[in-house]
């Protein structure tokens, strides 16, 4: 994966403005002082392993919640494409479009040759700060999907 302009953890996170499925534009600003952000970017809707990754998410999503921290699902697909996929999926935490591959291309996982982010997951303190950072090397490797457990242990260090 190419790793150029990877936020380090302690930098500033990139900010964003992202349509999610129903429509709804989010960005990262909105959250500082108020919230945590995950940050969890996927590189297509429907592929198998995203289809694997996204609903054991949501099942630990109560423990993000109770972290005081807000769960974003980021990728290239339409905001349509990623309403059908979280319905398909049952997921309820917003999967937000970046169709321009402005916010992956800010954050470092774009992969211009294949046309989408690769598989990485950025946590964000309330100061706007990366609090910890996991990128796959092997965007379809199931065995290489990031940490959810590692996140979790950062923010119960924070």
């Amino acid at each position: 994966m190419q790793t150029m302009n990877i936020p380090d953890i302690g930098q500033a996170a990139p900010d964003f403005r992202l349509r999610a499925a129903d429509g709804t534009f989010y960005t990262l600003s909105e959250y500082l002082g108020d919230q945590n952000v995950l940050l969890v970017f996927y590189p297509l809707a429907f592929s198998p392993v995203c289809t694997h990754q996204l609903p054991e998410l949501q099942a630990m999503l109560p423990r993000f919640e109770a972290a005081d921290t807000a769960v974003f699902g980021v990728s290239v697909d339409s905001h349509w494409s990623n309403a059908a996929f979280a319905r398909s999926l049952g997921v309820r935490f917003p999967l937000l479009s970046d169709w321009k591959r402005e916010a992956s291309a800010a954050y470092g996982v774009l992969l211009p040759d294949q046309g989408y982010s690769g598989r990485a997951s950025f946590l964000v303190d309330k100061q706007g700060r990366i609090l910890w950072r996991e990128i796959s090397e092997n965007t379809g490797n199931i065995e290489e999907i990031p940490s959810l457990e590692a996140a979790l242990a950062a923010l119960a260090k924070a």
